[in-house]
């Protein structure tokens, strides 16, 4: 084998190691700091989502303007949601008041609702009130946010009595 040859699988070696090194200290702080969790915008600055056309497998839902939500009955509304109970999972009785401040759902200290298990993210899920209308969010989570039976892809509005799953938690609005 040439010099020439060593040196360059030395120097390849080397780089491929340095590599190694970068994503493991970026892993670790990923885990030690957590990641960045996204604002949702003010109920007035939010634009208007265009209607996109349902792919195959999609769920047809009808795409509704965040900034002023209908007033669909059963829909959670400051008037009529005081409470968020939950009905399954390790604090299950547990009954919180809702103010108009959003909660954030997960594992980290810094949540409103802090949730104890394997399948709860740090930063899970946040209830937003956007105008008079209770939203669910999920933030990116691993094992996803459950609004009765479906799977939250974006801020979707929450019905009274509807059940929300986080990890192994589930909980509802309540009057």
């Amino acid at each position: 084998m040439s010099e020439l040859t060593l040196l360059l699988l030395r120097i390849g070696f080397l780089v491929l190691m340095w590599f190694f090194v970068f994503a493991v200290v970026y892993s670790l702080r990923a885990d030690l700091f957590g990641v960045k969790v996204r604002k949702m915008p003010e109920p007035q600055a939010a634009p208007v989502p265009a209607a996109a056309p349902a792919g195959p497998g999609d769920a047809t839902m009808p795409v509704q303007s965040l900034t002023s939500p209908p007033a669909a009955a059963g829909a959670a509304t400051t008037q009529t949601v005081s409470r968020i109970v939950i009905t399954s999972g390790p604090k299950t009785g547990l009954e919180l008041p809702l103010g108009t401040e959003p909660l954030t759902i997960g594992r980290s200290s810094e949540s409103g609702l802090v949730i104890r298990d394997d399948y709860t993210s740090s930063h899970h899920a946040r209830l937003v009130l956007w105008g008079d209308q209770w939203m669910i969010q999920d933030l990116d989570s691993t094992n996803g946010t459950w609004h009765a039976g479906v799977r939250v892809s974006a801020p979707t509005p929450v019905t009274v009595g509807a059940p929300i799953k986080v990890g192994a938690t589930t909980f509802e609005l309540r009057k």
